[in-house]
């Protein structure tokens, strides 16, 4: 993980530009470098994953054009291999070194080119103007904002742009911006016509795309881990590792509270039949509440199921930082969203089951993959989803969604189909659904909630509440001291994000006031 900023314009002190950009080197405490151009400034904070030596530091330089990018380019040998070919030098093993020549080849065309998750920033020494792009998910993160003057600013997270601009905006997934512009060159959840293959080849292809999209993940220059909760998703991906990396045991690990973890139980049963080398970690309650303050300030969000969830997320990856070698974390991320939520087993029919996981694709970029993000980059680590694998992605949104659809009394039963098998125990293989926040113990939710209660008096909370009634109004004690603790660090910033992530509440059985899955009325059995 790595954090990239810019400004094109010539109205800006450099010293405000580097306090802006400091505010994130978290995310690359390897090695930091600023340079000037012709139209502004642009800046790299490297966390060294791919082609460790120093070479592979950024900006990248190609004639008088630059480049940083904070991203993966997964099979990147082989596009280096054709521009070697037609006489491009290499100076590193970086991944991201590509960009600069594809650019000049390719143009804005290269960004359909990518099977990456990327955040990047270009300058076209020619033109003598600043190009951006972010991957089609929004898996690694992007930022803009416009000075007063109008100058433009990108940046990895909101906090280097805190105090710079007047509004702080997420640069939209899939899009690139070019001459004041931003096109879309990839909407990922497009699907045209639904496939009518049989359940044997959906589930053939499920198994045979998320092999794959684990299988490219595991190339790394530094070592590697995995996030295991025991639940489905992550058990896959650390069971499918496993397979791919026989010679020794990877490194799992999982996260707890002392006294009711229902997660640590699991995923231990898992690292014990895949046989991975697995570490647990016990949180409490003080942990939680001392940590809230920081957490929020790192996500950037007032959300309540992101803060929930990022509470046991972001201990486990401060103690993986503290305590080990780790430098990339491989999660479970984006399943749900794919496969279905608890909650969309009340879909009423295909059609708003598609339209639903469409818009849960479109909006990750603001609820959990901005979570794994900054949990982990906040904990100089680097993320990688492979359920977010672009083909993968591809394939499972263009089933026909009737199949999709809870029809065969257990939710995600075309993935758990896919892997029947030796990969996992069946028990683990068909676990029921449960929320990450309440998997980690249900007293982390029920603490937040008693913290939440004993700040603010009944009294208080509604004109408390009315404050922030232009955009996404607190309607919870719990949910008004995210919001409080948001604006203290993202005045009038409430529109990054698009509001509360909650179930659909126009279907019936869904109309809920709490995120959490445990209030539906078929939980049932869900993380026992």
């Amino acid at each position: 993980m790595c954090s990239i900023m810019s400004y094109a314009g010539k109205d800006l002190q450099l010293k405000d530009f580097a306090k802006g950009f400091e505010e994130t080197v978290s995310r690359g405490p390897d090695l930091s470098r600023i340079i000037e151009t012709k139209s502004g400034i642009m800046a790299f904070h490297r966390l060294s994953i791919m082609g460790l030596a120093e070479t592979g530091m950024q900006p990248f330089q190609l004639g008088e054009s630059y480049a940083v990018c904070n991203g993966e380019l997964y099979g990147f040998r082989s596009l280096k291999k054709e521009l070697e070919e037609k006489g491009y030098e290499f100076a590193s093993e970086s991944d991201c070194e590509i960009i600069l020549p594809l650019y000049r080849e390719y143009g804005v065309e290269m960004f359909c080119r990518l099977d990456a998750e990327f955040a990047m920033i270009l300058y076209d020494g020619e033109t003598g103007e600043f190009l951006a792009a972010r991957d089609p998910i929004g898996i690694r993160p992007l930022f803009f904002g416009y000075s007063q003057s109008g100058g433009i600013f990108f940046a990895s997270e909101a906090r280097n742009l805190s105090g710079l601009v007047k509004e702080i905006r997420p640069f939209p997934p899939g899009h690139y911006y070019k001459d004041g512009k931003f096109y879309c060159y990839m909407d990922i959840t497009k699907t045209g016509q639904f496939r009518s293959d049989s359940l044997d080849i959906i589930c053939s292809q499920i198994r045979e795309k998320l092999i794959s999209g684990v299988a490219k993940r595991l190339d790394a220059d530094a070592p590697v881990g995995f996030l295991l909760s025991g639940g489905l998703d992550s058990s896959l991906v650390c069971a499918i590792a496993q397979e791919q990396m026989p010679e020794k045991p990877i490194r799992t690990f999982a996260v707890g509270m002392e006294k009711d973890a229902i997660d640590l139980k699991y995923a231990r049963e898992t690292a014990d039949y895949i046989g991975s080398a697995h570490t647990e970690i016990f949180i409490t309650t003080e942990d939680v509440i001392s940590a809230l303050e920081e957490v929020i300030h790192l996500l950037g969000t007032y959300d309540i199921t992101t803060i929930r969830a990022s509470m046991g997320m972001y201990l486990i990856c401060k103690a993986i930082h503290e305590k080990t070698d780790i430098r990339v974390l491989l999660t479970g991320e984006i399943s749900d969203e794919l496969f279905g939520y608890k909650y969309t087993d009340f879909a009423p029919s295909p059609e708003a089951f598609q339209a639903e996981s469409v818009k849960r694709v479109k909006e990750l970029y603001m609820y959990d993959v901005l979570r794994a993000d900054r949990c982990i980059s906040a904990n100089s680590l680097e993320a990688r989803v492979p359920f977010g694998d672009l083909e993968f992605v591809r394939y499972v949104m263009s089933i026909d969604p009737e199949k999709k659809m809870n029809t065969y009394g257990k939710g995600k039963y075309l993935l758990r189909k896919a892997f029947e098998g030796d990969y996992l125990p069946d028990h683990i293989l068909y676990r029921e659904k449960a929320a990450f926040s309440d998997a980690v113990g249900h007293s982390l939710v029920e603490d937040l909630k008693a913290y939440a209660e004993d700040i603010y008096r009944d009294e208080e909370f509604a004109e408390r509440c009315e404050k922030y009634a232009y955009h996404s109004k607190p309607f919870t004690k719990e949910s008004l001291l995210y919001r409080e603790i948001f604006e203290k660090f993202y005045p009038g910033q409430a529109g990054m994000i698009a509001g509360f992530w909650m179930p659909n509440r126009e279907w019936e059985g869904c109309d809920v006031d709490d995120p959490s899955a445990r209030v539906l009325s078929n939980y049932g059995a869900s993380g026992m």
